[in-house]
């Protein structure tokens, strides 16, 4: 049994070390300038992820092509990054106001712009954190065009196999794919990619846009194309990080900026001396909670509030959203696109200006000037947490005069792997630990276990661990997380940059009250343990509308009970 044990630590251990490597070589490719994934520069990097073999990235260490780890990674990367010989990393260095169009990942707000055929330049406003995430996703991705590259070669002249010149014919046809030459096709590519025809005909259409049927054949081929150009003719794909990008980045740049807007925001609409309330979430559930009510009377008589929520939660229902959006923008909503680099957006809420009695928080016993301001800021992005929430909790300085923020709370909800449990379940921590490292943040949650239960949820409550990165996460290093005396419940990203951030003004700083009250709760998008139901496998759907709401209302709750 404790031979068994120690097996367990060890590949835990070795998994570690492996995402260590990964990014002490990250920075030290950062700092360098440029290197080549599939050259000697990228060795470590491919090494590590090999030794590593996260789950989100499946069967990375076999000789199959794994399907449902290149979707994740392409939704995430920018269309027509597979036709580039080179990757640039840059600032903001004014690509926005160039005749280029920005292209946007599905699944990541970052700017990208492909400058000629064979370059992709990708916007780098978030931090290291997002350095970290684009170049485990591009090791990923060649390593599979190498997969592809190795089952097609035939020779050192450049033979190929038969399948690669049906899918080359399929692909370059600029022709659409009627159903009869889409079957051909996918025939063809499950043998390149050591599949079945029934998992390329599932996974397939999953890659397309729409205004494109062959993506993923596309996709493919290109992939495999560079690969072979790359053993054939030497021609390697480069990843480079501009100079801009090494002299700016960990300066605060982007938050600053984005901070300062948002306390020149409060002091025009004379909110500056105001209780203030910072929450991070999604765009939707806090305005919706709040002007729901008021802007759909009509459905709330036919629904219950979850159904609403529910339909608002629905892409196809632009209209009702809409409905709220105005009704908010009418009734104390400041909407706050960001143009500061950082793809925060903001919303402020007056609570002088909703009605009492269209609302389940508000109340008629606060008098104007003790009536909540709430900010509701996007998510944020790994160690970007810790920027803009230092940035925000500064004084907001005006030439002379410096003005201190009365900020009440601070609530961050949002989505986070969960170690026991299932999609949809609840975390609510009482620390955060930093993965690599042996800092940890304990701290008084003011939401509870307790607060959560009877709503046919699942609850669990203790540490989170705030990893490097999401995807560079396995079994192992999570079963010891769990198992071990740390009994870590979930993970995420950015817990203990806010904490970090939160601590240093209220404690050291002393730029905001000693006693801000600190609510966290995050609900499960994921079981990284369970085979199935990792982030690979797909988003939440409706599942996670319940869940979402139900921290959103508990939030406003404490966040108006709190006030009186």
């Amino acid at each position: 049994m404790s031979t068994n044990k120690t097996q367990g630590r060890t590949r835990a251990q070795e998994s570690s070390s492996a995402i260590e490597r990964m990014y002490i070589t990250m920075r030290h490719l950062f700092n360098r300038g440029f290197y080549k994934p599939m050259g000697v520069s990228g060795e470590t990097l491919r090494e590590s992820l090999l030794i590593l073999r996260p789950e989100i990235y499946g069967t990375i260490a076999e000789e199959k092509v794994e399907l449902d780890g290149l979707l994740y990674v392409i939704d995430r990367l920018p269309e027509g990054i597979e036709q580039c010989r080179f990757i640039n990393l840059t600032s903001d260095e004014g690509y926005k106001n160039s005749h280029f169009e920005p292209i946007i990942p599905a699944k990541r707000r970052r700017n990208c712009y492909r400058i000629d055929e064979e370059q992709m330049n990708i916007e780098i406003t978030r931090g290291r954190s997002e350095i970290y995430d684009i170049l485990t996703h591009v090791t990923f991705l060649f390593i599979e065009s190498h997969k592809i590259m190795k089952r097609v070669l035939i020779n050192d002249e450049g033979a190929v196999i038969r399948d690669w010149e049906k899918l080359e014919k399929a692909v370059l046809n600029n022709e659409e794919l009627d159903q009869n030459s889409w079957e051909i096709a996918t025939t063809h590519t499950a043998n390149i990619l050591g599949r079945t025809f029934a998992e390329v005909r599932a996974i397939a259409p999953l890659f397309n846009t729409r205004s494109n049927n062959k993506r993923f054949f596309e996709l493919i081929y290109w992939l495999g194309k560079l690969a072979i150009a790359e053993v054939l003719k030497e021609e390697k794909r480069t990843v480079t990080f501009s100079p801009v990008l090494r002299e700016r980045l960990g300066h605060h740049i982007h938050g600053e900026i984005w901070a300062n807007d948002i306390k020149a925001t409060l002091k025009k609409n004379n909110l500056l001396g105001r209780p203030l309330h910072i929450i991070s979430a999604n765009m939707h559930s806090v305005m919706n909670t709040l002007y729901a009510p008021l802007a759909l009377k009509s459905e709330l008589k036919k629904k219950s509030k979850l159904e609403v929520y529910e339909m608002l939660s629905n892409s196809g229902n632009g209209a009702l959203r809409a409905k709220v959006e105005k009704v908010a923008l009418q009734n104390g909503m400041i909407y706050l696109p960001d143009d500061s680099g950082t793809n925060i957006n903001v919303q402020i809420f007056d609570m002088c200006k909703l009605p009492v009695a269209e609302n389940d928080f508000c109340s008629n016993d606060l008098k104007k000037e003790q009536q909540p301001v709430i900010i509701v800021m996007d998510y944020a992005f790994g160690e970007q947490a810790y920027e803009t929430m230092e940035e925000l909790l500064k004084p907001y300085e005006e030439g002379e005069e410096k003005t201190y923020l009365d900020v009440d709370s601070v609530s961050i909800m949002g989505k986070a792997g969960i170690l026991e449990g299932g999609k949809g379940d609840l975390m609510i921590p009482s620390a955060h630990l930093f993965e690599g490292t042996a800092d940890n943040y304990p701290f008084e949650n003011e939401l509870t276990k307790e607060d959560f239960e009877g709503h046919g949820l699942e609850v669990f409550e203790g540490a989170m661990v705030s990893v490097l990165g999401t995807s560079l996460q396995n079994r192992d290093i999570l079963k010891f997380f769990h198992d071990s005396t740390w009994s870590v419940i979930g993970l995420e990203m950015e817990g203990a940059h806010y904490q970090k951030a939160i601590q240093a003004a209220a404690k050291l700083r002393k730029s905001i009250q000693e006693d801000v009250k600190v609510r966290y709760a995050y609900y499960a998008s994921d079981n990284p343990l369970e085979t199935g139901s990792t982030l690979a496998s797909g988003g939440l759907g409706t599942t996670g509308v319940k869940p979402t709401y139900l921290i959103t209302e508990k939030i406003l709750h404490q966040l108006f009970t709190t006030n009186k």
